[in-house]
């Protein structure tokens, strides 16, 4: 068996290969996992209220019981996988019009979100996935104006007031990148 310095430098690096220590520091290959690269956007819309967002209601994977269609709709933040040759912020952009019917234009990348997730359809998968998230300001466009084969994914889309947004949200993750942009707005009051 080979030992590995306290560098953590590992002979296999494969994208498709998840290594681990164990405490007498040997990697040890638990089970390949799969990385995904997603972007996502918190849009900022000025209201006669104050600062909105835009969230989304995604689709349920599978019919709820009917004992819990009365509980409030899981909300998220619009994102989606980078494609190949898009940088993140366009993926970003791109996600959120394609999810809110909305354009916008970027301001500042607020922070990624890591998180380990097994995939409910298909192989059963384990997925390693980072999402880049960026603040954005409202362009133009009606919010929930989507494209009919968007339904499959998203429910609806709505604005929400920013101080209720960290409430809200389904994703811890993401709640904390609302705080971030408050934060901003605290320093930035104009957006």
């Amino acid at each position: 068996m080979t030992r590995v310095s306290k560098d953590w430098l590992l002979a296999d690096t494969s994208p498709t290969t998840c290594l681990s220590m164990t405490n007498s520091l040997v990697p040890v290959n638990f089970e390949a996992v799969l990385r995904e690269i997603s972007a996502g956007g918190v849009v900022l819309h000025k209201a006669e209220t104050g600062w909105s967002v835009a969230v989304i209601e995604p689709q349920k994977e599978t019919a709820e019981p009917a004992r819990n269609r009365k509980s409030a709709p899981k909300l998220a933040l619009p994102k989606g996988l980078v494609d190949p040759g898009e940088k993140p912020d366009q993926t970003a952009i791109r996600e959120v019009y394609e999810e809110t019917g909305i354009t916008a234009v970027p301001i500042i990348k607020l922070g990624d979100i890591k998180y380990v997730y097994v995939r409910s359809w298909g192989d059963g998968q384990r997925v390693f996935k980072i999402v880049s998230f960026y603040l954005l300001r409202y362009e133009s466009g009606a919010i929930d104006d989507i494209a009919p084969e968007m339904r499959i994914e998203v429910r609806r889309a709505s604005w929400i007031r920013i101080d209720e947004a960290a409430r809200k949200l389904a994703y811890r993750g993401e709640r904390d990148i609302i705080r971030r942009a408050r934060e901003y707005l605290e320093e930035h009051p104009e957006g």
